[in-house]
């Protein structure tokens, strides 16, 4: 099921997120103050828009109650980092993920509605993009430009089902290299083996292969 989202601010970190959800195919409506900001995302995100998302009036006219996920990944003013969070929770936004600046920063977040704070000097726009779309997408790392291994947890169109059956390799071009199940990992995991609820696949592939992979067999419909 494709979704809306909404990133606010969009500077290294936010352009990022903004870059890679419009890559997957989603609805990205993108917010800054910054108006060559917007002149660079016109034509990456579905919407880019100078506003203040500090204004609750002007979020209300830009209809954010309808998104489903609010990404606010405002620079370096905490205060409106803080601001935007409160406002969008008053509306009663669905999920709400949030770049802190600092620990004190996301002790603060998570006390004012944020349902997920993020570090960017921790994690790559690329990784949290790949999560945002789906819980099932547990980690994402690059190899190379186009190369990754992405940790996905076995979605409900794959649980019950062989390797084989799936056969991920010729439909898709990846390769699952191993499988976590609990604390054991099977590497090389046997054509027969069938997936089971809690089963966490490691795959390895071109990107364009991995995000074909994702859409068609672990994202789960709401």
């Amino acid at each position: 099921m494709k979704r809306d989202y909404a990133v606010i601010g969009l500077g290294r970190f936010g352009g990022s997120i903004c870059r890679e959800l419009s890559m997957e195919g989603m609805q990205v409506l993108a917010i800054d103050l910054d108006e060559d900001k917007i002149h660079e995302f016109k034509n990456i995100a579905s919407h880019a828009v100078i506003a203040d998302s500090t204004d609750e009036t002007t979020l209300k006219e830009l209809g954010i109650k309808n998104i489903d996920h609010v990404i606010v990944a405002i620079g370096d003013n905490i205060q409106a980092s803080i601001l935007t969070t409160v406002i969008l929770t008053d509306l009663g936004i669905k999920k709400i993920t949030v770049k802190a600046q600092n620990d004190y920063h996301e002790k603060i977040l998570n006390k004012i509605g944020a349902d997920h704070v993020v570090h960017p000097e921790r994690d790559m726009g690329k990784r949290i993009a790949h999560n945002i779309i789906s819980n099932n997408i547990l980690d994402y790392l690059e190899l190379s430009d186009d190369h990754s291994i992405v940790e996905v947890k076995a979605g409900e169109k794959m649980v019950g089902k062989s390797l084989v059956d799936l056969d991920i390799r010729a439909n898709y071009g990846c390769n699952v290299v191993a499988i976590k199940q609990d604390k054991e990992i099977n590497v090389s995991p046997e054509a027969e083996y069938t997936l089971q609820e809690d089963d966490i696949l490691i795959v390895i592939g071109a990107d364009k292969d991995i995000s074909r992979f994702e859409k068609q067999l672990v994202i789960d419909d709401d």
